[in-house]
């Protein structure tokens, strides 16, 4: 398996394998970048069908996270990691007290926290091996409802820069994935009147957002051709793709999954179909942008902080705009320029 010439390595500082044979432990740690602080990026748990795409994600989600925390102003690098394991595994303790010592080994140059697979209840448990833990209970917490807050202002920038609406009401929005923060994300676009179309691969998460705020259901792989406003992408990555952009009806794609092109290529070709795109990493920092506060916790500035999305989100997009770019581009030069002047 290449690690130094993988299509995904960009300069990663350090990639770490971790093994436990005694409680099964497989998992890749992902640091990219630490010039702006040392790397924080979530655990993610997920049942790989190869070694190589658990590298492969680790190593996007990590390069991520650093133009992510660059573009919220955190002081903060970019790092990830990923076990490989069933996320409905029950070996939780024995997993994550392991996974807790791996990350302990770095001496700090890396924090994890929750992402898809993971819960804080996880990262209590590793935390008792190890103080580089973030999200913690009693403290910043579960970030979902900030993402999803983050993420919800998102959309309406995007609605405001493409339409000239400062309302989502009567917009209809789709849904990708209604877990943990899909579900806070329903409830902030319920609230404000848009109709929502959703799917899931978990029924009980379908049930939830149906019957709490009328939201229609439909099958997964008929979720791209809705005829929708907007399309939020809120499970996992790459669901911006060949396959998917040609059915695609919405002028928007605004959402909180990571990764959600396959491709850079693949934003070049929603800017070709008039398709405005929120940078994935810049909308969907309202939970990292809540750890950030961990240590001195206060929720107030931590939602004010969040905020700080929409405007962010507005100059990308008026940039690209002015240099008839695409927003993920402009959005990575943002990030690269911020790296680059803390170099010096």
């Amino acid at each position: 398996m290449a690690v130094f010439n993988h299509i995904s390595f960009d300069e990663h500082e350090q990639v770490v394998f971790c093994q436990d044979k005694e409680s099964g432990l497989k998992a890749i740690i992902a640091i990219h970048n630490t010039k702006l602080g040392p790397a924080v990026g979530g655990c993610r748990m997920w049942n790989y069908e190869s070694d190589d795409e658990a590298l492969n994600d680790v190593l996007r989600l990590s390069r991520g996270m650093t133009y992510k925390n660059a573009l919220a102003g955190l002081e903060m690098g970019g790092g990830k990691s990923v076990i490989i394991a069933d996320p409905e595994t029950e070996n939780r303790e024995a997993l994550f007290r392991a996974f807790g010592r791996c990350i302990h080994g770095l001496g700090g140059k890396y924090y994890s926290a929750e992402d898809v697979g993971v819960s804080t209840a996880d990262i209590m448990i590793a935390h008792e091996e190890t103080p580089y833990m973030a999200g913690l209970e009693g403290k910043s917490g579960d970030p979902s409802p900030f993402t999803a807050l983050g993420t919800y202002l998102g959309i309406k920038a995007a609605v405001k820069h493409q339409r000239g609406l400062d309302s989502l009401k009567g917009l209809k929005i789709s849904v990708q994935g209604v877990g943990h923060v899909g579900y806070y994300l329903c409830r902030h676009l319920h609230e404000e009147g848009a109709e929502l179309i959703v799917t899931d691969i978990h029924q009980s998460s379908l049930d939830k957002v149906a019957t709490e705020f009328g939201a229609t259901v439909v099958a997964p792989q008929d979720i791209y051709k809705q005829d929708v406003d907007v399309y939020a992408p809120c499970a996992l990555g790459a669901t911006i793709n060949d396959v998917t952009i040609p059915q695609l009806k919405a002028t928007i794609v605004a959402g909180c999954a990571n990764n959600q092109l396959a491709e850079p290529r693949h934003g070049e070709k929603l800017k070709e179909l008039d398709i405005l795109y929120a940078p994935d990493y810049v909308i969907n920092a309202g939970g990292i942008i809540n750890v950030s506060f961990e240590k001195d916790y206060d929720v107030t500035s931590s939602t004010k902080k969040v905020e700080e999305i929409y405007g962010t989100l507005m100059r990308i997009f008026a940039q690209a705009d002015e240099q008839d770019r695409t927003t993920g581009s402009v959005a990575d030069e943002m990030a690269r320029n911020i790296i680059e002047a803390a170099k010096s």
